[in-house]
């Protein structure tokens, strides 16, 4: 029986004389990483499974206080503008993204409308060519494929 274990650790042992092929070195290399990091694989398993039953709770931290808040919704209810925002944000010191996104969370901001370069309101194709279509009382589908400027013209023509 003894012969049997000794048999055993001598397997174990790498010979110093044996030479591998550089696919066994590769194969030895992938089993050791392999047997390195199964253990992590279980440790974010658990941790989710005790996340989830409210073992492990995480900090929350507020980045603003009630009166803040307050404060913010407040000014931005008595004038509802980019100005504000960029007041607010410079007043607390956060940036214009972070107020609007708290602004908005609380359910009071209300966006820009998008306009052009000119100033005027965005108008998309398709509101063009269903004037058009409402106009002429015919369906138009393929006139989306047409030129902005020249379906803005065809409906300031019917309209006049």
């Amino acid at each position: 029986m003894t012969n049997h274990i000794a048999y055993n650790i001598h397997i174990m042992k790498k010979d110093k004389t044996s030479t591998d092929t550089p696919l066994d070195a590769q194969k030895s290399k992938f089993l050791q990483k392999v047997v390195d990091k199964r253990g992590y694989f279980g440790y974010n398993i658990q941790y989710k499974i005790l996340k989830i039953m409210g073992v492990i709770k995480m900090a929350n931290a507020k980045n603003y206080t009630d009166e803040m808040v307050a404060s913010m919704t407040k000014a931005y209810q008595e004038n509802p503008s980019r100005e504000t925002v960029d007041a607010l944000a410079q007043e607390l010191g956060k940036t214009t993204r972070s107020i609007i996104a708290k602004l908005s969370r609380e359910g009071v901001y209300k966006a820009q409308p998008r306009t052009t370069k000119t100033g005027e309101p965005v108008v998309q194709k398709s509101e063009l060519v269903n004037t058009i279509s409402e106009h002429f009382g015919i369906e138009l589908p393929t006139f989306v494929k047409a030129g902005k400027q020249d379906l803005q013209r065809l409906v300031d023509a019917i309209s006049q």
